[in-house]
Order: C-alpha cells, then structure tokens, then sequence
C-alpha cells in the first residue's frame, strides 16, 4: 500500500501538469486574420509560417488591400504585400514571428507594426536575408511612423 501512494501521486501530478500545460498552449494560440491580394502566394507562406509558431491564421483573399491598410491607419508607403489583424492590431507585411510577439506582449498604443514592401528573406518570401528588416510602429492619430524594431 506504501508503494502505490507515491505513484498516484506522480500520476495525479503527471495528469495535472499536462492539463495545465495544454490550458497554457491554448490560452497562447493568437487568431489573425490576414488581408492578401488573390494572386499573391508568398502571403500564403506567411500564413503558414505564422501557424508553425502557434498562430491560427484565416486567410482572406481581396482586391482591395491597398484600402484596407490605409484604413487601418497604415501609410501607403510603409504597407507590406498582405495586411493582418491581430488582437486589435494591424501587422502590414512579413514582420518576424518575435516582433509579432513582441507587440501582443508589450500591448503599446499604436495602431499596428509594419515591415514595408517584400524584404527578400523575410519570413514567405524567397532568398537570403541580406540586411536587418526594419519594422515600423504605426500610429493611432496619424503621426508618421517611427521604428519599432529590427531584426
């Protein structure tokens, strides 16, 4: 009887810790809803570069992103190639995964970040990163951007 105690209680604390582990992986799963041209595809790797680090991405194909970014408070010259909405912020481009984060977790009032154009290397699209991307704040009263963060 001395001998089963101690293993009901590793099993209770083995049955606990992973039931509150997978309350922790779920509370973490951000859901996104990504803005990309139709014909686009390297938006489509972005997406799926965001559900490999734990994002549940709905991927929603428009002619209209140049509007939406603009509405969404980003400057036409600092918008990426597809526009995200995350936890009431705007992601325009292929901003990194840490810098994503990095925004959910610090919750800054601005209106978003933006990683502008299509950086080669950055994560969806092709080649080698062959500089640091810069990643811009954008503001919530119209303000010009300023950098963020760069990695």
């Amino acid at each position: 009887m001395e001998r089963k105690m101690p293993m009901l209680r590793i099993l209770a604390l083995a049955t606990f810790l992973s039931a509150s582990l997978s309350a922790v992986e779920a509370g973490e799963l951000h859901k996104a809803l990504l803005y990309k041209n139709p014909q686009c595809s390297c938006c489509e790797g972005y997406a799926d570069y965001l559900r490999q680090n734990g994002f549940d991405v709905e991927v929603k194909p428009t002619n209209d992103l140049a509007e939406i970014s603009s509405k969404a408070g980003v400057p036409a010259d600092f918008q990426g190639c597809h526009t995200m909405f995350i936890d009431g912020y705007v992601v325009d481009g292929h901003v990194p995964v840490k810098i994503v984060e990095k925004l959910l977790n610090e919750h800054p009032a601005i209106a978003g970040i933006s990683l502008p154009g299509m950086p080669m290397g950055s994560p969806g699209m092709v080649g080698e990163k062959t500089e640091p991307f810069t990643v811009y704040a954008v503001t919530k009263d119209g303000k010009a951007p300023t950098v963020y963060a760069t990695e």
